[in-house]
């Protein structure tokens, strides 16, 4: 919901470091699989019951994610860049409350069901949604940096962010949580859906 306002933010902080790892060889694809590689080492210290080891895995995950679009933004953005940030972000966002889901399957299965759900509403909107917009040349003049077209919505990712950080500060919430942030993206995949049919009716 405020990922548009905080970006600019995020860019400056995050443009001298990114500068100063592409002068040093290091490349943007390098930074998002070593980002995701830690995010999934969070999940896997959630399933543990290692849940400050999970916050620190997440932290490390955004923190990678912000730095390989700066890098990618010092050396030049790739197709194969756009791809892979996408993509595995949605890997990590599934894999992440699956960990809590295996730390106590009892207490947690149904409602990170849910939630899980929920992204694979909200994210196929957003992916599908992106596909025509990139057939018909449209471009999301609020993100005009993104790899593809990102349409917005109620849950983006700074909320995700922050509802998962809450599931590791306090992860006997974990199921209201989880279910309180499932609606809030089932609004957001249902307004996704809605923008879809709204602007692809015609031709």
């Amino acid at each position: 919901m405020i990922d548009a306002a905080l970006l600019p933010l995020q860019r400056r902080l995050l443009a001298p470091p990114g500068a100063w790892l592409a002068a040093h060889g290091v490349r943007a694809d390098h930074l998002t699989l070593a980002g995701c590689a830690v995010g999934l080492a969070g999940a896997a210290a959630a399933a543990c019951g290692l849940f400050g080891l999970a916050l620190l895995g997440l932290a490390l995950n955004r923190l990678a994610d912000g730095l390989d679009g700066a890098v990618a933004r010092a050396t030049g953005p790739t197709d194969r860049g756009a791809f892979l940030d996408i993509a595995l972000d949605f890997v990590f966002y599934a894999a992440f409350p699956l960990g809590f889901v295996l730390a106590d399957p009892s207490a947690n299965a149904v409602a990170g069901a849910v939630l899980i759900t929920s992204f694979v509403l909200s994210g196929t909107s957003f992916l599908a949604f992106a596909v025509v917009a990139a057939k018909r040349g449209l471009q999301a003049h609020i993100f005009p940096m993104k790899g593809i077209y990102y349409l917005g919505g109620l849950t983006e990712g700074f909320e995700t962010i922050v509802i998962f950080a809450l599931f590791c500060l306090i992860p006997e919430a974990f199921p209201v949580l989880a279910c309180t942030f499932a609606a809030a993206a089932t609004v957001t995949g249902v307004t996704r859906y809605a923008a879809g049919w709204r602007m692809f009716g015609e031709r």
